[in-house]
């Protein structure tokens, strides 16, 4: 935290990624806490994962990818804390840093983008998840939805596909492929105009998203008192749903390279739970689990008993 004249107020400094959609989380997580009087500057961080934008997520070692060097800035004092697509966050962080806040869940769901040209009319009128044309080239790097593609249509060719949210559409617009897929809560964020493209959001029983897909994280240190007032930014409900989600992949001890999916909502008198569990991409006997029951607490302890009974443990 930048010191304070006798006059003025501190200046917290936000670390983040330099990518479009991670400028506007920072500028919304910034401009929320102007509301709240407190002024920061962002400080824009390269991280592993915009350095290396060429290699598919299950090429590349270790995790943390997009939030490694965010995290080294924080321990060192170079900002005070940042702002994460929660997704992109571990569930273990390095020793002296913590989630203190989550903030804004847009819709999770997951988005096809995909030429006009290679959508099936017939598969479109029957409700097919995917109507795209027989064999049509589909651009993604993460392994959760590379599984659940397989499986719902083992004819389409799987591509991989990197770079901010920009780049992955204008790709497609490029004819590199003939269709994408696309968390829709960064589409929604950045404003992106689809007009030109055919655009579906999948419901979540049908393609899970990735746990936490949409929400927002602040990260900072344990024991900086500057703490209390970033947790006042925190959505207690939407946290609640989420909680159960990184739980899992906590459980799991899974990054962004294992194919396990998870969403969770509160319904009017329960709480629900879709989750996929694939031992690969290739794996012909996933996991799809779908519960429901009174509280997040009972919904997370039958999830993981029936994932464990699935992975014969």
């Amino acid at each position: 935290m930048n010191p304070a004249s006798p006059s003025s107020a501190p200046v917290f400094r936000l670390g983040t990624r330099g990518s479009k959609l991670a400028l506007w989380q920072a500028h919304t997580i910034a401009g929320m806490l102007k509301d709240l009087a407190i002024e920061t500057e962002i400080t824009v961080i390269k991280t592993t994962g915009d350095r290396i934008d060429d290699v598919p997520f299950s090429k590349l070692e270790g995790k943390g990818f997009f939030t490694k060097e965010l995290e080294e800035a924080q321990l060192s004092g170079r900002v005070d804390f940042a702002v994460h697509s929660l997704k992109d966050l571990s569930t273990e962080m390095p020793p002296g840093l913590v989630l203190c806040a989550m903030v804004g869940r847009e819709d999770p769901r997951e988005m096809l983008l995909a030429l006009p040209a290679a959508v099936d009319e017939q598969r479109l009128q029957a409700g097919d998840p995917l109507p795209l044309k027989a064999g049509a080239k589909i651009g993604t790097s993460a392994a959760r939805r590379q599984a659940q593609i397989k499986g719902l249509r083992p004819d389409l060719e799987l591509a991989d596909l990197r770079g901010n949210v920009p780049t992955r559409v204008n790709r497609l617009r490029e004819g590199r492929y003939d269709a994408i897929m696309l968390a829709r809560a960064g589409l929604v964020r950045l404003g992106i105009d689809l007009t030109d493209l055919f655009a579906l959001p999948l419901a979540t029983a049908v393609f899970v998203p990735a746990p936490a897909q949409g929400m927002l994280g602040i990260q900072c240190r344990d024991e900086d008192p500057y703490r209390r007032e970033l947790a006042r930014l925190h959505c207690a409900e939407a946290a609640r749903a989420v909680a159960v989600e990184r739980e899992l992949l906590l459980r799991l001890e899974g990054g962004c390279q294992i194919p396990f999916g998870a969403h969770v909502m509160p319904l009017e008198d329960r709480w629900h739970l879709e989750a996929f569990l694939a031992a690969d991409v290739d794996d012909a006997d996933p996991l799809r689990l779908t519960l429901d029951a009174g509280d997040p607490d009972s919904l997370l302890d039958e999830a993981w008993a029936a994932i464990r009974a699935h992975r014969g443990a």
